[in-house]
């Protein structure tokens, strides 16, 4: 059995040239290290799991006598930061071979990505506060000329049929800091010395927030031709057949 994800932190967003030159955004991402801090199985607790914690500087005092035992019980470090991810499995290993199957106590870095394409990412949005239906919703407002409101959402009930708000409705309120997650982010370079990861695209959260990175659950598949080599660009290619016909 192997874990599947890894708790890390959100660093900033940069930008990197691929072979051909091409220019891709990516976010780093620092990934652990982390540790199991317990497992959870089908027979104690009705489902398979691995209770992973984030390795970083926590006070003593800011630990309490239940998590302190918790921690001592399976011989581990305080942690900063405790989620659940599932587990996979994997070959039985030969006789003579080390057992690979995760237990309490194992340490877990971004070489886990070391064969992975794609992955998942969950964070927490940047929180906005309280906002209004022109911001937290796109509306377009009404009228900017003096004597008019044109921030504010109108009318939103019925007359006397049915006398009352929808479900649903979208008005103002709290927006941002939602869980949010996104897929199959493409890997395009892992830091084994600095626990570094290099994702293709946007992460949610602010710098320095914490994110859950997982091997994506339903990566795409790659795109093949007839004789199975990678398709090419349909754009790139039709740009060159016209070039070749006015030569």
């Amino acid at each position: 059995m192997a874990v599947t994800g890894i708790l890390g932190k959100k660093i900033g967003m940069t930008q990197i040239f691929d072979d051909r030159g091409d220019i891709h955004p990516v976010t780093v991402l620092k990934a652990g290290p982390c540790v199991i801090t317990q497992l959870k199985t089908m027979a104690k607790d009705g489902y398979d799991a691995a209770q992973i914690g984030l390795v970083d500087f926590v006070k003593a005092s800011k630990v309490n006598k239940a998590m302190t035992g918790h921690f001592a019980k399976s011989n581990v470090p305080p942690v900063k930061l405790i989620k659940e991810v599932s587990i996979e499995v994997l070959e039985v290993a030969a006789e003579g071979e080390e057992s690979t199957a995760a237990k309490a106590g194992d340490r877990i870095l971004v070489d886990m990505f070391a064969d992975t394409k794609y992955v998942d990412v969950i964070g927490t949005s940047k929180g906005r506060g309280f906002a209004g239906v022109v911001r937290r919703h796109g509306f377009a407002g009404g009228p900017k000329a003096h004597g008019h409101m044109f921030q504010v959402q109108g009318s939103i009930g019925a007359s006397s049929f049915p006398s009352r708000v929808f479900p649903g409705q979208r008005m103002p309120g709290h927006m941002g800091h939602a869980q949010i997650t996104v897929r199959n982010l493409r890997i395009r370079s892992i830091d084994l010395e600095d626990n570094l990861i290099l994702v293709e695209g946007a992460v949610p959260g602010p710098r320095s927030g914490y994110v859950l990175i997982s091997k994506a659950k339903s990566p795409p598949r790659e795109r093949r031709g007839f004789a199975g080599v990678e398709t090419r660009d349909a754009l790139k290619a039709s740009k060159k057949a016209s070039a070749g016909k006015k030569k």
